[in-house]
């Protein structure tokens, strides 16, 4: 079959590997019809994520077809059209069963290695996404393998296009969550969103959805600014304004009542702070260059809610505890507990409240994904969303 595949920092190609087979009773496997490059993916393009491996198959958010299942596989048949969410849970361990799908104690069987770096913790595993999370094949691919398939995999009964329901699989879910975790009080609350990539979108929109008064999206690139405007949220050119100042003349001096950064780990930014983060990222002396962080938390008003739906890696330095000890704020971060959202989330799409497909602006085939990697990385030809076919 075809697949992306990772061949080194900031490679990545297109390779004919095997087909993925059953490796368990509880497995099955998907013919994918549509698949997506995510923000997140380009952490592994500019080699940031540790555990990597040349020929590591990519991908962690795509949908297809049923076309194999385990013995033991009860709640799926071949046929079964069929979103997966991208975190891998086993459905019956403590986290799971506290609805903590992404924190699941079963799914990883690398923990050791994430424990290492993480200080004696492991989240479960992951598609596509480094051997620290499991080293599973992901979804960039013709097929895949999917572990725990009576727990992960959402059918999908209705006959909503694969563009509508494909984000379920990991970004509609992970800015709903984002803005879930902000706990907006409907009519009153200002919601800021650092970022307005695909997450940042979705994120922008959900905290709408929950009630949000007023939602400010920034960002530097004008496709992403134009996109959120035109869903009804101010913007906020970090190039062109002080993001710190135009935040506080927007909500009456007080700040955003929560802040939700979808930049994470790679964050653009200006200033004695960004410069430090780029050195010391590209001299391997840290994963994380924080900017985003930065401007989350000294512009959150007093008591709000600080929301990290956006990728960290590491150990991260020159944070300002001490204006968010002072303001009192919450922190609430983590990998999304995909599993629990896609049910509610899918009746929103089909009640016609959102239609998620707004945010694609490329499509294309397994063959052109190399070439989009980079697009997408730098930002070039209005590249906000990108979806593949893996087999046009």
């Amino acid at each position: 079959m075809k697949a992306i595949v990772w061949q080194g920092a900031n490679r990545v190609g297109v390779e004919t590997v095997p087909d993925p087979t059953l490796l368990l009773p509880t497995d099955a496997i998907i013919r994918v019809t549509s698949t997506a490059i995510c923000g997140s993916d380009l952490h592994l393009l500019d080699g940031v994520i540790p555990s990597m491996e040349k020929g590591d198959i990519l991908g962690h958010e795509f949908m297809g077809e049923v076309v194999e299942v385990g013995r033991d596989v009860r709640r799926l048949k071949v046929g079964d059209r069929v979103v997966v969410p991208f975190n891998i849970s086993c459905g019956v361990c403590d986290p799971c069963r506290r609805g903590l799908f992404s924190a699941c104690d079963n799914s990883n069987p690398n923990h050791r290695m994430a424990e290492a770096l993480y200080g004696g913790v492991s989240g479960g595993g992951l598609f596509g996404y480094s051997h620290m999370y499991g080293g599973y094949a992901g979804g960039q691919a013709q097929y895949v393998r999917v572990p725990f398939a009576d727990v992960g995999p959402h059918r999908i009964e209705s006959d909503l296009r694969d563009e509508q329901v494909l984000f379920l699989t990991d970004i509609f879910p992970t800015g709903y969550q984002a803005a879930e975790n902000c706990g907006i009080v409907p009519g009153r609350d200002v919601v800021a969103v650092f970022g307005a990539g695909p997450v940042g979108q979705f994120a922008a929109r959900s905290a709408q959805m929950l009630g949000a008064a007023h939602v400010i999206v920034i960002d530097r690139v004008p496709e992403r600014l134009a996109m959120a405007e035109a869903a009804g949220c101010q913007v906020i050119n970090y190039e062109q304004e002080d993001v710190l100042v135009a935040l506080r003349e927007s909500t009456g001096g007080r700040g955003p009542d929560h802040v939700i950064d979808a930049v994470g780990m790679e964050a653009h930014g200006h200033g004695p702070g960004a410069l430090v983060d780029t050195a010391k990222q590209r001299l391997k002396l840290s994963f994380d260059r924080i900017t985003a962080l930065r401007w989350a938390l000294l512009s959150c008003a007093k008591g709000g809610t600080v929301s990290l739906p956006g990728v960290y890696g590491g150990l991260i330095d020159k944070v300002p505890m001490g204006a968010a000890f002072a303001k009192g704020l919450t922190f609430k971060m983590g990998q999304t507990h995909t599993h629990r959202h896609i049910a509610p989330l899918l009746s929103r799409i089909e009640a016609g409240e959102i239609d998620p497909s707004f945010v694609i602006t490329h499509r294309a085939s397994l063959d052109d994904a190399p070439d989009l990697y980079r697009t997408f990385r730098d930002k070039q030809g209005g590249c906000i969303k990108v979806v593949l076919n893996p087999w046009g």
